[in-house]
């Protein structure tokens, strides 16, 4: 009897649900599970970044991405040490993408949930506790839905399942090292003074060689934070809650935070860098977003590169479900087609994020991006993926940066 199912997706975020609405599109049937019940907070900067706009866009989804509750961005704001700051103006870039999103993960993924519950099975409050295998060969999943033992089976399975993937440990390849993986803290605020259509990204001496966010979130509503490296947390005498409220009680943000009030108990989370390269796939499996180590080294944002990761997986899964082979070897190619498209860039964050470490070489940076244009259209560059790999590669694409 054949599968009722191609692909097993376990997690329902935006690697998840962006798989399923792939899956449809290349016409196979997939099941999508989650253990939390939607709609669920996820925390999250909430930025929804260029590269997601292009992924929602070819999915047909993103006029409707437009209408939901949050902030439409249209610049970056980078702040140095010394509070010299610049602006990258997205909508005067030369790329098709000019605009982004900030919007409650609560919000963006129980709307992606709701597309996928469109086209495919969704089964939320569905635990996955095992993996079943059949002479050697992965063919399913056993779980538990609303307290019944139940199994599901198909050739594949996506791990989508985030940062602590089940999916991931489970088949030996979770990785958590203190250089590669970040630990940041989010709290929602109402009240923040100077709120527009920025998001804004502060290297300030209290969190250094971390950085703090501060974005809208609409309706009043901002997303603030800070986000550094494990090892570098492990070094510090404060918590991070310590270090959150020490900046906004700063001389710098003081007068902003003045009248605003806290929503909730500052909540954290690990984010796993793309500073390395993880093994993402094996026989009959796939690992994604950030179950795949994806997240961006220097912004933190992770689920434009989810999105790279499904359209991809979905294809190859495509391909190995055509040709009735599910080896490992066949699905290799998901990775080398994930890592030529996002490795480059991975590489260059991972720099950016070195950068921070200095603190005189980031106040030089960004002092000097303040005051020239040009430099400032190189790093936008950068942002958007407008350079080739190759001149990012090069060391005198840098000095340029530098003495430009």
């Amino acid at each position: 009897m054949p599968n009722p199912y191609d692909l097993i997706i376990v997690g329902a975020g935006p690697a998840g649900t962006t798989a399923a609405l792939y899956a449809d599109q290349m016409g196979l049937k997939s099941v999508l599970v989650d253990k939390a019940t939607f709609p669920r907070d996820k925390i999250c900067g909430d930025a929804i970044s260029g590269k997601s706009i292009r992924y929602m866009n070819e999915l047909g989804i993103l006029d409707e991405v437009s209408d939901l509750d949050g902030a439409e961005i249209n610049r970056i704001t980078f702040g140095s040490p010394s509070h010299k700051q610049f602006d990258i103006h997205l909508n005067k870039n030369d790329s098709n993408i000019k605009k982004g999103f900030v919007i409650p993960r609560q919000i963006f993924d129980n709307f992606l949930l709701e597309k996928a519950q469109n086209v495919t099975t969704v089964k939320d409050g569905f635990k996955v506790k095992d993996i079943l295998y059949e002479n050697d060969k992965i063919i399913g999943v056993r779980g538990e839905e609303k307290g019944e033992a139940k199994e599901l089976e198909a050739p594949i399975i996506l791990g989508c399942d985030g940062a602590n993937s089940f999916v991931a440990r489970k088949l030996g390849l979770y990785q958590s090292d203190m250089k590669n993986t970040s630990i940041a803290i989010r709290c929602y605020y109402k009240g923040v003074k100077g709120l527009s259509d920025q998001i804004e990204l502060h290297f300030v001496k209290e969190v250094l060689p971390g950085y703090f966010w501060l974005f809208p979130a609409g309706d009043d509503l901002a997303n603030i934070g800070i986000g550094l490296t494990k090892a570098d947390a492990k070094k510090e005498k404060r918590t991070l809650r310590e270090i959150l409220d020490e900046v906004t009680k700063s001389e710098y943000f003081r007068d902003r935070f003045s009248d605003a009030k806290p929503m909730e108990v500052p909540l954290g989370w690990n984010l796993p860098l793309g500073r390395i390269k993880r093994k993402n796939y094996g026989s009959g499996f796939m690992l994604l977003g950030d179950a795949a180590g994806l997240v961006d080294p220097f912004t933190g944002e992770g689920i434009g590169n989810a999105m790279v990761s499904a359209k991809y997986a979905v294809e190859v899964a495509a391909k190995a479900i055509k040709a009735n082979d599910c080896s490992s070897s066949v699905l290799s190619e998901y990775s080398s087609l994930v890592w030529d498209e996002i490795g480059n860039e991975l590489n260059t964050s991972s720099k950016l994020q070195d950068l921070a470490k200095y603190k005189y070489l980031l106040n030089f940076v960004i002092n000097r991006s303040s005051q020239s244009r040009e430099l400032q259209e190189i790093i936008s560059g950068m942002l958007i993926n407008k350079f080739p790999r190759e001149k990012l590669s090069n060391p005198m694409f840098y000095l340029k940066i530098l003495f430009s």
